[in-house]
């Protein structure tokens, strides 16, 4: 046992030389990923139609493979086609070429002007490339180079892929690429020349063929005939002698009222410069033989005019400025402004002058006294003083951030009733609110409730607009923030002298819009509340005076007393009742109670008791009868009485009140702590129903307010008649019930004698100092999406002049995002982003339809036909990377570009010959003059040399014998100013050679 340990020891200490090397690792995990990939066996494919390479979907999936310590990144283009499978399995014939193969001789597809680099030399539908996986390596050594091809070469061999497969070289800049493409007894090698200079020869066609013959090394003299298509792309820069049609806004005129709705009231739109850079014109000769053209360094049968095809391409400025894009994107950089307002143009406005010069001596006797609340002790008259005056201590008297007269201006476009305010401000209230809105089912008015901003021609809708264009024009953060206090102002003015606010619809809260359109419209209802208080006073002490004239001076005193005494108590319970038969009081004993009370005054004691005796059977408060219903012990009829309306809330107080309601816990404690608060409203309600309804019971409130919870069922006395009897529901039962519990608390009360729900007075106070504490960064966020569907609304007008498909779409793309990002409190900043980033997008491609169309002369076109032609050529620019131009040269599109080009020419000539051109409104004419015949027939010198020169080789012949399989042959050349490359796919057969 102990030899046979040892020989097994001694086994495995020998070196195993068979095992696998790096470069059979490298090769076994190329053909690894192609089994994933399922690319390997035979390939099959019907001929492509023409412009599939650019109306279909191009797809790609990689995969990470390593060469020792070198990581590699393979990757798999391939375009996507539905596929037939009983056709596939019909057309696998035996030894039938490559996919690929075909490909290099399929001439439906040449010069694709959106597609992968390889595609475009190679014509292929689907490829593997292997590339270094960091951007910053490259395969430089030619030995590298030749070992990366061997083992792409080993495995297609191995693995029967059929699928071209390439390796990048040099650096990734260059766009170098080797590869190969394997099938039955056939090979093709693909290779690439790429050079900085080129010897003049290899310029023209007749250059390029005498490289591809020679490469071929055909050995007979009958050549088989080469199949050419040629491309030459003109570049057309210079567009001086059409002026750009997008006039920047007179900012003088924004004050002086003319130009009308600019003045604050709409946001501006376009680009300040051109946003199209230049135009491509791509002529092109698709099938031609050799023989038919000559092109060489002496002559050249290459005229633009002549080509069979045109195509053209539009490139885009490089965000180019546009004037809403700036707008909003200034706007925008206001949320991430950090100052306060106070910062901004100095001491607070709110602070009393006598603190400007405290001394610091007194600061430890500051802490121990009562802090003051300085904004109570303020009138509107003081704020104003002191805010001018910190202001013009600051900057002087002209150096207002706002100039009076632009300040005046704003105001008075927020608040047109200021010019001529009514009395009580109710008229201008209701021509304000009803506005000139769209009509409520329209798409465009219910825009404000996916963005979450408000209604159009509201006042918040128009303090973003007035504040988003004193952000870019008068003054920046400074500006916003000196409107913002004289808003601050305005708000304080009318709620201490009861004028309403404009522009804000009336009721509670609209918690579908911005938390600031809510406080606004919150104030609003203080105002009302307030407003009717005061008109209750007047009208009391009216009726008081009226009353008292013949009544004792003993009997006024009482009255005087009475009504001291309770203004304290109830005195800002007043509220807006609707019912014109209920008026409301403050406070005060009925009519009947004091007249008794001056009668007895005497007999104090009297007068009380009676008057316990005799309040309950007097109802008080009633609205009407409640159907049929009657009370079910007096019998008598049940009113529904005058109850107070619920306090209306913003979302951040609801979400206030609902975190303190979720702190109370889960305890049983805390559970009826919770009910109690929240039966305020219910407590009220059913002191209104015992003063309207006396000698009531739960069960009558009950049947009132919650008819669900009162069961009623139809049961058999002793006499046999049916006899309906009801009850409460099992809930109502429930030991320590919160509804019994406040019943037996409530006291008959009326609700204009009961505490009020809703304290106008503070709630006001917690608005106006909620704007004063506002700083420009949140007034920003408050109001962006305010400015943002004034954007969206601004895009979908112009667009409409347009029609623009794509612009269409991008449009319910941006509701959408800002509908999904702005329902939130506070969206993120890369969302908003996004979505001005799309606005911008928007703004780009209407600005340049506009310019294409000025350079067409499209509205100078007054053929109708050719007109509606110009206008989807133009649309097709903007949607399609590259379009084709009907009829070529002499159609109605060619013979405008031809212009173009030629007036260019001119313009590069000479100065003189640019004043003796012939204007834009004759240009455009479409005439037969000798002039336009001229231009028609067209010469080489009317267009630039061409920027890029393509050429495509084709040839099928037997390679590299001549009985050799007859295989596709192709060479790819293109010359600019930069480089020359030269891209060719060279086969041969692997059986017969």
């Amino acid at each position: 046992m102990a030899a046979d340990s040892e020989a097994e020891s001694e086994v495995f200490e020998i070196t195993d030389f068979t095992t696998a090397s790096e470069w059979e690792r490298f090769i076994s995990r190329v053909e690894e990923v192609l089994n994933d990939w399922k690319l390997i066996g035979v390939s099959s494919g019907k001929p492509l139609e023409k412009g599939v390479y650019t109306t279909e979907t191009w797809e790609e999936k990689s995969d990470e493979i390593s060469f020792a310590d070198f990581r590699f990144s393979i990757t798999h283009h391939y375009l996507v086609q539905e596929s037939n499978e009983k056709d596939s399995k019909e057309e696998l014939v035996e030894d039938a070429l490559p996919v690929a193969m075909q490909d290099l001789l399929c001439m439906n597809n040449d010069f694709p002007p959106r597609a992968h680099c390889l595609v475009r030399w190679y014509g292929l539908r689907e490829f593997v490339v292997i590339a270094p996986a960091a951007n910053n390596d490259a395969v430089l050594s030619e030995s590298k180079s030749n070992l990366l091809l061997s083992s792409v070469s080993i495995a297609l061999g191995n693995t029967g892929c059929q699928v071209p497969l390439f390796v990048q070289i040099h650096h990734k800049w260059r766009r170098m690429y080797v590869g190969e493409c394997q099938g039955p007894g056939v090979r093709t090698d693909f290779e690439m020349v790429h050079l900085r200079k080129v010897a003049s020869q290899y310029t023209h066609v007749s250059g390029l063929l005498d490289i591809f013959r020679s490469k071929i090394g055909f050995p007979l003299t009958p050549l088989p005939p080469i199949n050419i298509s040629i491309r030459l792309t003109y570049i057309l820069q210079d567009w001086q002698q059409y002026f750009w049609p997008q006039q920047p806004p007179d900012i003088d005129a924004l004050v002086g009222g003319e130009v009308g709705g600019l003045e604050f009231g709409k946001l501006p739109f376009g680009a300040c410069e051109d946003p199209i850079s230049e135009l491509q014109l791509a002529t092109t000769w698709p099938h031609l033989t050799e023989g038919i053209i000559v092109d060489n360094d002496v002559y050249s049968d290459l005229d633009p005019m002549q080509a069979p095809q045109w195509s053209v391409r539009v490139r885009k400025a490089d965000n180019p400025q546009c004037l809403l894009s700036d707008f909003v994107t200034e706007f925008f950089k206001l949320c991430r402004r950090k100052e306060s307002t106070d910062e901004i143009l100095g001491k607070s406005a709110f602070e009393e002058e006598g603190k400007e010069v405290a001394d610091i001596s007194h600061a430890l006797s500051k802490l121990t006294e009562p802090a003051p609340v300085p904004i109570h002790k303020l009138s509107v008259t003081n704020m104003v003083h002191t805010a001018k005056k910190k202001i013009r201590k600051h900057r002087g008297v002209d150096e207002t951030p706002l100039k009076n007269e632009v300040l005046n201006t704003i105001l008075l476009y927020l608040f047109p009733d200021a010019a001529d305010k009514s009395t009580d401000g109710s008229e201008a209230r209701t021509s304000t609110s009803t506005g000139s809105f769209p009509p409520p089912d329209s798409e465009d008015y219910n825009l404000y409730i996916q963005f979450k901003s408000a209604p159009l021609d509201s006042l918040t809708y128009k303090l973003a607009l007035c504040l988003c264009m004193i952000n870019f024009y008068h003054g920046g953060v400074k500006g916003v923030a000196h409107l913002w206090q004289e808003f601050v102002l305005e708000m304080r003015y009318r709620w201490e002298n009861n004028f309403f606010i404009p522009g804000l619809a009336s009721g509670a809260p609209d918690l579908r819009c911005c938390l600031l359109h809510q406080k606004l419209q919150m104030l609003n209802c203080c105002i009302e509340r307030k407003k009717a208080r005061d008109e209750g006073k007047k009208s009391n002490s009216f009726d008081r005076c009226s009353s008292d004239s013949g009544t004792p001076d003993l009997l006024g005193r009482d009255y005087h007393k009475e009504s001291d005494k309770e203004k304290g108590e109830v005195g800002k319970s007043w509220e807006s009742w609707s019912d014109s038969e209920e008026e409301f009081f403050e406070c005060l004993s009925d009519t009947e109670e004091l007249k008794g009370n001056g009668q007895e005054n005497v007999k104090k004691g009297v007068a009380k008791e009676g008057s316990k005796e005799t309040l309950p059977l007097k109802p008080e408060g009633r609205l009407h009868q409640h159907g049929n219903l009657t009370l079910l012990h007096p019998g008598e009829p049940l009113y529904v009485p005058v109850t107070q309306e619920p306090a209306p809330m913003t979302e951040d107080l609801l979400e206030e009140q609902s975190e303190v309601l979720a702190k109370l816990g889960t305890s049983a404690e805390g559970a009826h702590l919770r009910a109690r608060m929240q039966s305020a409203c219910l407590l009220s309600d059913m002191e209104s129903f015992k003063a309207a309804n006396p000698g009531c019971c739960l069960e009558d409130f009950v049947r009132w307010y919650s008819p669900r919870d009162y069961i009623e069922e139809e049961t058999v006395d002793e006499k046999g008649n049916v006899v309906i009897k009801g009850e409460l529901s099992a809930r109502m039962k429930i030991p320590s019930n919160m509804w019994v519990e406040a019943w037996e608390t409530a006291k008959a009360i009326p609700a204009r004698r009961q505490r009020r729900l809703f304290d106008d007075t503070r709630e006001a106070e917690k608005v106006l100092h909620y704007l004063a504490i506002q700083k420009p960064a949140d007034l920003a966020r408050h109001l962006l999406s305010c400015v943002l569907h004034a954007a969206v609304l601004k895009v979908k007008e112009e667009e409409s002049l347009e029609d623009i498909t794509s612009v269409k779409k991008i449009i319910k793309q941006i509701i959408i995002h800002a509908s999904k990002g702005l329902r939130f409190p506070n969206p993120e900043d890369k969302k908003l982003e996004e979505i001005i980033a799309q606005i911008m997008s928007v703004e780009a491609t209407i600005a340049q339809a506009r310019s294409l169309k000025a350079k067409f002369g499209i509205d100078k076109c007054d053929q109708v036909e050719e007109r509606k032609d110009l206008e989807n050529f133009v649309n097709s620019l903007l949607e399609q990377p590259e379009v084709s131009v009907i009829g070529a040269g002499r159609g109605p599109a060619g013979t405008i570009i031809h212009r173009l080009f030629v007036n260019s020419q001119k313009l590069t000539e000479s100065s003189e010959e640019v004043a003796m051109m012939l204007p834009l409104d004759e240009e455009l004419k479409r005439s037969d003059s000798s002039d336009e015949k001229r231009l028609n027939s067209g010469s080489v010198a009317d267009f630039p040399s061409p920027a890029g020169h393509e050429v495509i080789l084709r040839m099928i012949v037997p390679r590299p014998a001549p009985y050799s399989k007859s295989l596709p042959q192709r060479m790819y050349s293109v010359l600019t100013k930069e480089d020359f490359r030269l891209a060719g796919a060279f086969s041969l057969d692997t059986t017969f050679f």
